[in-house]
C-alpha cells in the first residue's frame, strides 16, 4: 500500500485535535487549583480577608469548568468538520470571553496581593 498525504494529513489532524482537546482540560483543571488555592488555601494561611479570595477563587473555578466544558465542545465541532472536509473556525466572540474573565480574574488576583499582601 502506497503514501496516502491526504489519509496522513486528516490523521495528523484528528491527532492535534486530540491533543488541543488535552489542552483545554489542562488549562481547565490549573485554574480550577488556582481556584482552590486562592479561594481555600491563601484564606486558610494568611491573616487576609476571606471572602475577596473567595470570590475570585470561585471565578476562577467557573472559568475552568468552563474550559473544560469548551474543550469537549470544540473537539467535536472540528472531529464533524474535518468528517465534512472542512475547517472550524474558533469562536471570535467566546475567545473574546475567555480573554475577558482571564484577564479580569487575573487583575483581580494581583490586585488582592497588592493590597492584601
Amino acid at each position: 500500500m502506497g503514501f496516502d498525504e491526504n489519509r496522513d494529513a486528516t490523521r495528523r489532524t484528528r491527532l492535534a485535535n486530540e491533543r488541543t482537546f488535552l489542552a483545554w482540560w489542562r488549562t481547565g483543571l490549573t485554574s480550577l487549583a488556582v481556584g482552590i488555592g486562592l479561594g481555600r488555601v491563601v484564606p486558610g494561611v494568611a491573616n487576609v480577608t476571606k471572602w475577596p479570595y473567595e470570590v475570585v477563587g470561585a471565578g476562577f473555578g467557573i472559568l475552568g469548568l468552563a474550559f473544560i466544558l469548551i474543550g469537549h465542545l470544540r473537539v467535536r465541532t472540528v472531529e464533524q468538520a474535518l468528517r465534512r472536509g472542512e475547517f472550524a473556525h474558533a469562536d471570535d466572540r467566546l475567545l473574546l470571553v475567555l480573554l475577558l474573565a482571564g484577564l479580569g480574574l487575573g487583575g483581580a488576583a494581583v490586585l488582592l496581593l497588592v493590597v492584601e499582601g
